[in-house]
């Protein structure tokens, strides 16, 4: 998985495709990338002590690594990581 914590993607697949945000966590075992403000569901909160109210909250789910690629910030363009080899 070519994409890291705090990188700026760019999301090219599904209901979102064509928003930015930064990646918040990556799960490299199941290829998955949270992103700030990306792929919102609704969750059903039931009360607790530390959230005495509940209720539905907006939380980002888990997208696809392969369906974001990375924003480079001094060009603004954005670019699809791939694995380089080298002539070792």
């Amino acid at each position: 998985m070519f994409v890291k914590t705090g990188d700026n993607v760019q999301v090219i697949a599904g209901k979102d495709k064509g928003k930015t945000g930064t990646v918040i966590q990556a799960f490299p075992r199941a290829n998955k990338v949270t992103v700030k403000g990306v792929n919102m569901i609704k969750k059903h909160q039931k009360p607790s002590q530390t959230e005495p109210n509940g209720g539905i909250k907006d939380v980002e789910a888990p997208l696809d690594a392969s369906n974001v690629k990375v924003v480079k910030a001094a060009t603004e363009a954005a670019t699809k990581k791939s694995a380089e080899k080298s002539d070792k």
